[in-house]
């Protein structure tokens, strides 16, 4: 039997309940700020050593708290010249290879990246290729990273649903991740293609990058894209914050074909620190 809340979700006003949270999570007025900061702390035991700021009292939002910026010293960034790097804190949805076009969910359950990315000749690169699928939770860091160097070629965004992409969301929700408002990000990198998919989720105030700020949400409600010219394309080292999610959800990785190797130990459930080894680069172009 379906669990009751995947159930329910289908009926509920994501985007309206989003938004709530998300005007509270923005909101600086004191009495709030402390609220919400002091009472998900203590839920999430979430403890500040790691991170720039250190005392709760000095941030100006709940958000400002939420997407708070690490310690440089506190997560170091895998330095091989063919090493992937985590780009998020987090857990290990799942991760694997890419059947054709087909990317396994959970359980039983499967997407196809051309549905992920939304556009079938950019989808075409990753045939074959290699994904993975990386949970936040709400007392994880929530900047993303670069996993390698790379540049910059193209943002779209997706409008869509916002459903919850936790474990029991994915085990019983079809193609959630397909479903989901999201912001894909293609790059090219010395060994191939990659895409770093950015899903949004009950919840989650926005969605923003670096090159465009925030993308979602969009009041034009349908799929945007930015192409980005020679001239204007952003080369990214490994390590470097790419974006930002204004609460939790889910970064979704996808390569080439022959073009990397994730690490053996990991697995589903494989607890993840920004910037650790998570795989490989293997066969140059």
């Amino acid at each position: 039997m379906k669990p009751l809340f995947p159930s329910i979700q289908p009926y509920l006003p994501h985007h309206l309940v989003s938004r709530i949270v998300g005007a509270a999570a923005n909101s600086q007025w004191q009495p709030l700020k402390r609220l919400l900061i002091n009472r998900v702390s203590l839920h999430y035991d979430i403890q500040l050593d790691d991170y720039v700021v250190k005392d709760k009292e000095q941030f100006e939002s709940f958000n400002a708290f939420f997407t708070r910026a690490l310690d440089p010293q506190a997560r170091p960034v895998d330095a091989r010249p063919e090493g992937i790097a985590c780009p998020v804190d987090g857990t290990v949805s799942q991760l694997g290879t890419i059947n054709d076009d087909v990317i396994f969910q959970a359980k039983g359950k499967y997407y196809s990246a051309e549905a992920l990315i939304a556009d079938e000749q950019k989808a075409a690169a990753y045939a074959d290729g290699h994904f993975a699928t990386l949970y936040l939770a709400p007392n994880n860091y929530h900047r993303v990273h670069m996993p390698v160097d790379g540049t910059l070629k193209s943002l779209t965004y997706v409008p869509g649903r916002l459903f919850s992409v936790n474990a029991q969301s994915a085990e019983h929700i079809d193609r959630v991740f397909a479903r989901n408002e999201r912001v894909v990000a293609h790059f090219d990198t010395a060994r191939g293609p990659l895409a770093m998919v950015l899903v949004g989720a009950l919840n989650v105030g926005s969605i923003e990058t670096v090159q465009q700020g925030v993308i979602a949400p969009s009041a034009l409600n349908r799929t945007t894209h930015w192409d980005y010219a020679p001239d204007t394309q952003i080369t990214f080292a490994k390590g470097d914050e790419f974006g930002r999610f204004n609460l939790g959800s889910t970064v979704i990785l996808l390569s080439g074909k022959n073009m990397l190797e994730w690490a053996s130990e990991l697995d589903a459930g494989s607890e993840l620190h920004m910037g650790m080894p998570i795989g490989r680069l293997t066969t140059p172009r």
